[in-house]
């Protein structure tokens, strides 16, 4: 739109909202208010459409390329021997924030891994672990599922539902129930069905013992002992390996998904610096890059900041034990 266009259309503006304020006084306030805003629409309209258009168009429908579970329980999606930038989102499946990243841009993620042009490296992270019930058990649990689904190679299209289904921070959801339920919406075999919800049960419990006796202890005896001040600078994971030495016992963490998204939340705190240091979530890396809220947070820069990066390479190993989709 040239310089006069939008004079023009400023002017009109303007003139229109005149009119409203006039027609409000009298009867046919609603019949001359919807016209207006009819009219408003159309000269805005461009600009509306764009930004409603940058919330996920029509949904990806394509076929998703392997999904492959890492050691470290991340998940990389990507078109087998692809030299492309690897774009490593880090989420928690409490964050609200997270939420709506993935359902602005978890599609452009799936068609950029699709076509090749890049590595996507899931990153689940429970960076409320440390909240008052039941946030933090909402994010443990959900986290741990996601985990249990990227077992069987199910993880991106589970990750899809969990976010759809987010809890309203500060009530309980993610119940043992739902996430079961939800798993039967994916591809997976009646056994996996099976194992899947065995691991639910089994991590639940883990989750429920970690946030309503675990922490709360361990939380009051190092407040006592090394003060407010020191705690306030430890992560997570620290803090566990100061109350195994303090007579808190973690050892029920391990073999746990819900002990493995700890581990990768206090790991994702340490792994950067600078700039692009953690800090919560959603944080979006390409190359190790931290992006800016303004690119992660819109399709057009998001894609734009794939297209104009280089072959990146992912930092974790596959699993070993064929866990995960190859």
């Amino acid at each position: 739109m040239g310089s006069e266009a939008r004079k023009r259309s400023r002017e009109k503006l303007k003139e229109l909202r005149e009119r409203e304020k006039r027609a409000a006084k009298r009867t046919k306030t609603l019949i001359v208010l919807g016209a207006a805003a009819a009219v408003v629409v159309l000269i805005v309209g461009v600009g509306y459409a764009v930004l409603n258009a940058d919330r996920r168009d029509a949904g990806f429908e394509g076929a998703l390329p392997p999904q492959v579970l890492q050691e470290d329980g991340s998940v990389v999606l990507a078109q087998e021997g692809v030299q492309a930038p690897v774009v490593e989102v880090y989420a928690d499946y409490q964050c609200p924030a997270c939420r709506q990243f993935e359902l602005l841009n978890g599609d452009v993620l799936k068609q950029n891994a699709a076509d090749g042009e890049a590595i996507v490296h899931y990153r689940p992270v429970s960076i409320f672990a440390q909240q008052p019930v039941p946030i933090s058990s909402n994010s443990l649990r959900g986290g741990a599922a996601a985990r249990a689904a990227a077992q069987h190679g199910y993880f991106v299209e589970y990750n899809d539902i969990l976010f759809e289904n987010q809890p309203t921070e500060g009530n309980e959801g993610f119940t043992v129930d739902e996430l079961k339920e939800w798993y039967r919406q994916t591809d997976a075999s009646a056994e996996q069905e099976g194992e899947f919800d065995q691991r639910i049960d089994e991590e639940a419990a883990v989750v429920t013992t970690f946030t309503e006796d675990y922490l709360p202890a361990l939380t009051e005896d190092a407040m006592a002992e090394i003060g407010e001040e020191t705690l306030g600078t430890m992560v997570l994971s620290d803090l566990i390996a100061w109350g195994a030495d303090n007579g808190h016992d973690p050892s029920f963490l391990d073999g746990t998904y819900t002990g493995e998204i700890i581990t990768a939340t206090g790991t994702a705190y340490t792994r950067y610096s600078g700039d692009n240091t953690f800090r919560g979530t959603p944080s979006v890396y390409i190359n190790g890059e931290l992006l800016d809220n303004n690119t992660a947070m819109t399709v057009r820069g998001l894609n734009e900041a794939i297209a104009s990066a280089d072959a990146g390479e992912v930092d974790t190993q596959p699993m070993g034990d064929g866990g995960g989709a190859e």
